[in-house]
């Protein structure tokens, strides 16, 4: 056992490798003691040692739980992807299986003895048929529903031109969109091709070959904003915005909807206004709305990331 005075000697020495340097604390154990020197060097080296290997472990220690953390995250966030995707893909699957089964079984029953080919020729012309029979007895929930239909078609289109997997498509914003199809394009295009037809004819008296280009002008300058800024605001609704945001987007979504609608509708529109029927122009429109809505929808995207696009700068 170790004297005083040998005691006293190893306290400088301990404290100068804890609180200053190795170097120090081995210089004052060259000038110790022998005794000293053998007991202080056995010391030190095992302070040296801990000096080392402690923080490393600490490290290490430390680092578990961020990699934990960061792995339990990514495993999280894979399994919701692939959630979503297996729910999108199976809604898509059974969207196309019953369009693909009811098209296809509209002859069902009444085809035996008939040819590939007399089935391949009656299927359309029978599915047309009972179009038209649907829509005679139902105008306005049948284009309600062919609105909704192509809305719904417009927004998915819309989402994938934005770089987005199946599994990442916005339900939600494919739902907002089928809605405004549903409860507005549909009912609202019925309404206006009917007052506009009768406003022509017999109010305006206007039977010349070329009454077309009128109709095209007044659908553009009229009937464009008014459903543009209609389907925006029906998205504000169904989302809770508050009117102000509302107005806001629609304010800054009218001139380049209008300039976009002038690129492609008053071209459509000759043949809607000179060669359709009134009560197919909504089913003919719809055809060509596959393309607007993909604007349109994107457009409307746009404006609702406008607000968090402002909030950044």
């Amino acid at each position: 056992m170790m004297g005083c005075t040998q005691l006293l000697l190893l306290i400088p020495m301990l404290l100068a490798a804890e609180h200053h340097s190795i170097t120090e604390a081995f210089s004052l154990v060259s000038t110790a003691p022998a005794p000293v020197r053998r007991a202080t060097t056995t010391t030190l080296s095992s302070t040296v040692e801990n000096f080392f290997e402690q923080p490393s472990q600490q490290v290490v220690q430390d680092d578990l739980p961020t990699i934990a953390t960061a792995g339990e995250s990514q495993s999280i966030q894979l399994r919701s992807v692939d959630k979503d995707a297996l729910i999108n893909t199976s809604i898509f699957i059974i969207a196309i299986a019953t369009v693909v089964t009811t098209v296809l079984s509209v002859d069902v029953g009444i085809t035996r003895g008939w040819t590939a080919e007399e089935i391949a020729l009656r299927i359309p012309l029978d599915n047309w048929r009972s179009y038209t029979n649907i829509l005679s007895m139902a105008p306005i929930e049948t284009k309600a529903v062919t609105s909704a239909t192509v809305y719904t078609i417009g927004d998915i289109i819309a989402q994938k031109t934005e770089g987005l997997d199946i599994g990442k498509l916005d339900r939600g914003r494919i739902l907002r969109s089928a809605l405004a199809g549903l409860i507005g394009h549909g009912p609202m295009s019925h309404v206006w091709y009917h007052v506009s037809e009768d406003f022509f004819d017999n109010t305006l008296h206007l039977h010349a070959w070329w009454d077309f280009v009128p109709k095209v002008v007044i659908d553009q300058l009229v009937f464009g904003p008014i459903w543009n800024n209609s389907y925006i605001l029906l998205l504000g609704i169904m989302q809770l915005q508050k009117p102000g945001q509302i107005f806001g987007d629609m304010k800054r979504s009218t001139i380049p909807l209008l300039i976009s609608g002038l690129k492609l509708w008053p071209f459509v529109h000759c043949i809607t206004y000179g060669l359709i029927p009134v009560e197919n122009r909504l089913l003919w429109v719809d055809l060509v709305e596959i393309v607007w809505v993909t604007i349109l929808a994107n457009q409307a995207n746009n404006s609702e990331a406008q607000p968090a696009d402002d909030k950044d700068r």
